[in-house]
């Protein structure tokens, strides 16, 4: 994983305003998601916050869902990208929503730990991409997501938000 080269965030959407991932929430987490040099799976660290403290000492069960769900939707876009031999900044833009959200926690996952998530695509990149995304709290693996992202047309999703 280089991290010298820019997330893959904020290649494909630095306008992006997601709590979790997005490059320009002005309180957001700003997950940032990169390409591990095994050319197979997306890796991303994160130090959870005080503010996200669950039992004493531990982390919060949600932001574990919430990092999974977003760095496994960025895996699944960086694969439709280079499924499609195009690079994260190029047009149109590529994005998918969540289908379906799984975690499955193995482990207490202790806070003031530096968290690694290590996803992959499971499967083939279809309108519907299976991820799977390891959690480790150092050298533990703490949870496992097994996720279904939808590729979208944000217009569209949109329009039909607002229309719901």
């Amino acid at each position: 994983m280089s991290l010298d080269a820019p997330a893959l965030q904020d290649l494909a959407a630095p306008d992006g305003v997601c709590y979790g991932c997005g490059s320009a929430h002005p309180h957001g987490l700003h997950i940032k998601s990169h390409w591990h040099e095994d050319g197979v799976h997306v890796v991303s660290t994160h130090l959870p916050g005080a503010d996200f403290h669950g039992w004493p000492g531990l982390v919060y069960g949600g932001l574990i869902a919430m990092l999974v769900d977003c760095h496994s939707n960025w895996t699944a876009m960086a694969c439709h990208y280079r499924a499609e031999h195009r690079a994260p900044d190029s047009k149109p833009r590529i994005d998918c929503v969540t289908g379906s959200l799984g975690i499955k926690f193995l482990k207490p996952t202790p806070m003031d730990v530096p968290l690694t998530l290590k996803a992959r695509v499971e499967g083939e990149v279809g309108r519907k991409t299976r991820v799977l995304c390891e959690v480790y709290a150092g050298e533990v693996l703490t949870a496992l997501g097994d996720s279904v992202f939808v590729r979208v047309d944000t217009a569209q999703l949109a329009a039909a938000a607002r229309n719901a």
